[in-house]
């Protein structure tokens, strides 16, 4: 809001987008073992939360016309974008430790479940009903953890060589993150 970016970071952060939903579309056999939050993570990481929730949440708009529109993809626009935008904020420890990295990867795996699992509990009761919630928590933990494990491994197989075209992406055009 406010902020006029320029055409390079528009299109810096549309490439990042499309090339979320084709690895999303890529991996559609596979329940939950997807890039899109690797993805995400590295465009925090390279140009900071603002670009990374804009990634984040352009990915599920954009995947679900492929994926099906629904009253969830809001629901996953904010948490792909909550995803990118805390990677932004711990870019500079995330930057330094593969380690770290990795780990963000796992949590921001189950950060993202448990946030679409607020929305099955409101699409199933029309309210929040804790009770739901645990059982929608529950139910879905095999997939949280397998949705975990898939981001360290995108993350340990991108974010090198990703990082590394971004970082020259910026130097070459002045593109840095501004958060």
């Amino acid at each position: 809001e406010g902020k006029k970016p320029s055409a390079r970071e528009v299109v810096l952060i549309s490439a990042l987008s499309a090339m979320t939903v084709a690895g999303r579309a890529a991996f559609a056999a596979l329940p939950q073992f997807k890039p899109v939050v690797a993805v995400v993570i590295i465009a925090g990481v390279a140009f900071g939360g603002e670009a990374g929730f804009m990634v984040g949440a352009l990915s599920a708009l954009l995947s679900n016309f492929y994926f099906g529109q629904g009253p969830w993809t809001p629901f996953q626009m904010f948490s792909w974008g909550i995803v990118g935008l805390i990677a932004g904020l711990l870019a500079p420890v995330l930057k330094k430790h593969i380690v770290a990295l990795c780990a963000y990867g796992a949590l921001a795996g189950g950060l993202y479940s448990l946030l679409m699992d607020v929305w099955s509990t409101l699409w199933a009761d029309g309210y929040f009903n804790l009770t739901r919630y645990i059982a929608a928590v529950g139910s879905a933990a095999w997939f949280t953890a397998v949705y975990a494990v898939s981001n360290v491994i995108f993350l340990m197989l991108f974010a090198k060589p990703i990082g590394k075209i971004l970082d020259r992406i910026s130097v070459k055009y002045g593109i840095s993150a501004k958060d």
